[in-house]
């Protein structure tokens, strides 16, 4: 079950992946998603970034590079804390099933590589409940590199990290950049007993580990409405991030 930050648990299951850009997590997210679906279970969706409340804000001060490591820090801060209370503990008190498509390790990844205080980072994140299961996607730089920029025809700013001053070159910089990331989240691994998994494998044999993993945490996890729609999909293996839209009720989102 998924814990509050003082411990009291939630009826629901929060399930988080982390990885370096590239690593393939979100299509392992995805994937658990549907099958989760097609099991019968009420799942919500939450991702990094998302919040109408900041949303906007980081996308101007994107545009117009006006973001600093910290001002970065406290956006996506305020952007979990608003998903939280408005989407992910009632989902958990619910009885629901959440996943996430990056956590706080995102940020004790992305802010410590761009020099602001891991303690600080920590502190501010302390509001943040506690996974069930928090998968990390471990992939070697030089294969995370080359999935990202195989077709890419240039590098954002800030993903490249070139507000770090690395390096001039964007590519350079995204490598040198992704690098420390790497190796924050290979600090975590002990730290917050992150589960790894090797990115390199297959993909459907990456997603029979995943499930396996998951599974003894299942029981108890609130079910989904019985619906001839589900029903039918279900058979066809239809699922995907906007079923909720067709189903209608809300409780996918």
């Amino acid at each position: 079950m998924a814990q509050l930050p003082d411990g009291r648990p939630l009826p629901g299951k929060l399930f988080i992946v982390e990885g370096i850009d590239g690593s393939g997590k979100s299509t392992q997210l995805d994937l658990l998603r549907k099958w989760l679906l097609g099991e019968g279970y009420s799942v919500a969706f939450s991702e990094w970034n998302s919040s109408p409340l900041v949303k906007e804000t980081t996308k101007v001060g994107k545009k117009k590079q006006m973001l600093t490591p910290t001002s970065f820090c406290l956006i996506h801060a305020a952007d979990l804390a608003d998903r939280m209370d408005r989407q992910i503990i009632p989902a958990l008190k619910a009885g629901q099933i959440v996943l996430a498509d990056r956590y706080i390790y995102t940020a004790f990844g992305r802010d410590v590589a761009r020099g602001v205080s891991p303690t600080w980072v920590r502190k501010i994140y302390a509001f943040a409940v506690k996974p069930t299961v928090a998968f990390y996607f471990r992939v070697p730089l030089d294969e995370s590199l080359r999935r990202i920029l195989d077709g890419r025809p240039e590098l954002k700013y800030y993903e490249a990290g070139l507000d770090v001053g690395l390096d001039s070159d964007p590519y350079k910089s995204f490598e040198l950049f992704q690098g420390r990331i790497l190796d924050e989240y290979d600090k975590m691994v002990d730290e917050f007993g992150l589960t790894v998994m090797d990115g390199t494998l297959p993909l459907a044999e990456q997603q029979e580990i995943v499930r396996d993993i998951i599974k003894p945490h299942l029981t108890g996890a609130l079910r989904a409405e019985p619906s001839a729609w589900r029903q039918v999909l279900a058979s066809e293996d239809v699922y995907g991030r906007y079923l909720g839209d067709v189903l209608g009720g809300g409780t996918e989102q």
